[in-house]
């Protein structure tokens, strides 16, 4: 059979002040900056190897052989927080979900027990990537890198190298989940990835759907809720900064919806929840809704911001400041949220069935404060607070 290569040349991208241009596939170079006094660059190299993948041709999406599923989905970063919940709706619609998951210590074993098939691959190697989109029809992206490595790694580089395997494997559809607001901040260099991989994604020539979103939920049960239950210190800002928090369940349910809808094809959207909330009004609903204060540590966004320019001075703590870049958004007045009444118009869904905050906050402080009463009365102790 004959061999289809997959084209792994290297990209560069660049941040810099000049007009954005970005060209796909003959230039590898993407001049992505936007704004004034900004003056930095990254120089990125994406390559499996000196020869590239090959695929053998016939076995994927090419070609006269039978066709591929609708239903066949291959879901990358399954594991995330939004990614378990885009898998189990998945499964839950009748989907037959292949999970792209990392070698890892722990396996994703709570995927297949699901009825998920989980394979192993890694974004940071290219050469990993093919074989886990034979016989897909749809990716779905809801991957990240880890807090511990370098935001390009996985955001830019494995991105990049991951179109292009779809573009070469002809998958039909390809969805990215991006940030809300993403085009307006580059000195935030994951939001600039962002803003970089949708143009990359757009000038590609695949299928596409790009959904930007606000924030999770979810994120707040670790972040406030845990701490204030424990009486731990709950770290906030002075920033007058608003998020439009969403239930990831809300945003899986959206986002099937919004595939099956061919008319939104090549669509960029963005899902938001009910109501903007600032850090202050997020912790105050925790405290009433758990019955007890939280002991909160406030750090001005200047210390922040002052953080990150001394950490930029030394290699080893680039990575901390490209994380803290996002003091900059939080020192501003910026709103993360969008009207929602038209998206819900066009998906035809009904902004009553959408999750508030107050509503998934309250479930989860009526369950495990429930759960905490009757350990302490099958224990029989006088000694746990709740």
């Amino acid at each position: 059979m004959a061999l289809l290569k997959v084209p792994t040349p290297p990209v560069q991208w660049r941040c810099n002040v000049p007009p954005t241009t970005l060209a796909f596939p003959n230039s590898r170079s993407i001049s992505a900056g936007r704004g004034k006094g900004r003056e930095w660059n990254w120089r990125v190299k994406c390559s499996s190897s000196s020869s590239g993948a090959e695929i053998e041709k016939g076995a994927g999406n090419f070609g006269p052989g039978s066709p591929v599923r609708a239903t066949n989905v291959l879901v990358v970063g399954a594991t995330g927080t939004l990614g378990r919940q885009i898998v189990r709706r998945a499964l839950d619609e009748g989907y037959d979900v292949r999970c792209l998951v990392r070698p890892r210590p722990a396996p994703a074993d709570f995927l297949r027990d699901w009825g998920a098939t989980v394979v192993n691959a890694d974004l940071s190697k290219p050469e990993t990537i093919p074989a886990t989109l034979v016989g897909i029809h749809t990716v779905i992206d809801c991957a990240t890198g880890r807090p511990e490595e370098p935001i390009k790694t996985v955001d830019w580089e494995g991105k990049v190298a991951l179109i292009q395997c779809a573009k070469a494997m002809g998958i039909q559809k390809y969805v990215f989940y991006s940030i809300h607001n993403c085009d307006k901040h580059p000195e935030v260099p994951l939001m600039e990835i962002k803003y970089c991989t949708e143009k990359f994604l757009r000038d590609s020539g695949l299928n596409h759907i790009v959904i930007r979103l606000c924030g999770f939920m979810q994120g707040l049960i670790g972040q406030y809720a845990v701490p204030i239950l424990e009486e731990k210190s709950v770290w906030g800002t002075d920033a007058p900064t608003r998020i439009a928090y969403m239930d990831t369940q809300d945003i899986a349910r959206l986002t099937f919806i919004t595939i099956r809808n061919e008319k939104l094809n090549g669509k960029l959207l963005t899902f938001a929840g009910p109501r903007a909330w600032t850090t202050q009004e997020v912790i105050t609903l925790c405290e009433r809704l758990a019955g007890q204060d939280a002991n909160v540590t406030t750090v001005p966004v200047s210390i922040l911001r002052f953080t990150r320019q001394l950490t930029r001075f030394f290699e080893w703590t680039s990575d901390v400041a490209d994380r803290l870049a996002f003091s900059e958004v939080l020192s501003s007045d910026t709103v993360f949220s969008v009207p929602m009444a038209e998206t819900y118009s066009l998906l035809g869904v009904e902004s009553k069935d959408i999750v508030t905050l107050e509503k998934y906050l309250q479930d989860y402080f009526t369950n495990i404060l429930k759960k905490l009463k009757d350990l302490k009365a099958q224990s029989k102790q006088t000694d746990i607070y709740f």
